[in-house]
């Protein structure tokens, strides 16, 4: 399997807004939290489904996203990555709603990636508002609060979040924190 370090190089190479970077690094340390509890032992296997899933962000259109996901094994066929099935199909899972039911979640990792991949947006959002913006003052009952309110961060897809308890068996309290501890360990380099 590829490296981080050289995952970080693809992802500069394609990918040159800064922000849709941190996004991956978000859900790359989510995955790599979720892992650890659901699948334990394939916490670098997750954690570069989540790192490298939005390598094709800045090719595909960004009105129907339809060939996201598909571009990204392209992309990474072309430049000679080596990466396991799961890894992929959890790739084309994260966006199967655009792309279509045959790309539908089927494993745990496919599901989490789904559940997980608007999440960073709105803990970074809950965390810009807040006077210090830092990730380390922000608490769950304050990221639920704002989960609760869907006129703050728009784009966050709450009704994929809330499949955490069906498809992970994690109530949101328990997914928000996971996800927002994830976060505050990489607090640094997401600036927060």
């Amino acid at each position: 399997m590829i490296s981080k370090d050289e995952a970080l190089k693809l992802l500069r190479k394609y990918l040159k807004t800064e922000n849709t970077v941190k996004h991956s690094l978000a859900l790359e340390a989510i995955m790599r939290a979720l892992a650890k509890r659901l699948a334990p032992g394939k916490e670098d296997e997750w954690a570069m489904a989540g790192l490298l899933h939005d390598l094709d962000y800045e090719t595909v259109d960004q009105k129907t996203f339809k060939d996201h996901g598909l571009k990204t094994v392209e992309i990474l066929k072309k430049e000679g990555v080596e990466l396991t099935d799961s890894v992929l199909k959890a790739i084309l899972a994260h966006n199967f709603d655009n792309l279509g039911d045959e790309y539908k979640p089927q494993s745990l990792m496919d599901w989490s990636i789904f559940i997980a991949d608007s999440l960073t947006g709105l803990i970074v959002a809950a965390t810009l508002v807040r006077p210090d913006r830092k990730l380390e003052t922000i608490e769950v009952k304050s990221l639920k609060k704002k989960f609760k309110d869907k006129a703050f961060a728009r784009g966050t897809r709450r009704e994929e979040i809330k499949l955490c308890q069906e498809k992970l068996g994690l109530s949101l309290d328990d997914f928000l924190k996971l996800s927002l501890s994830a976060m505050r360990e990489i607090s640094d380099e997401l600036g927060l």
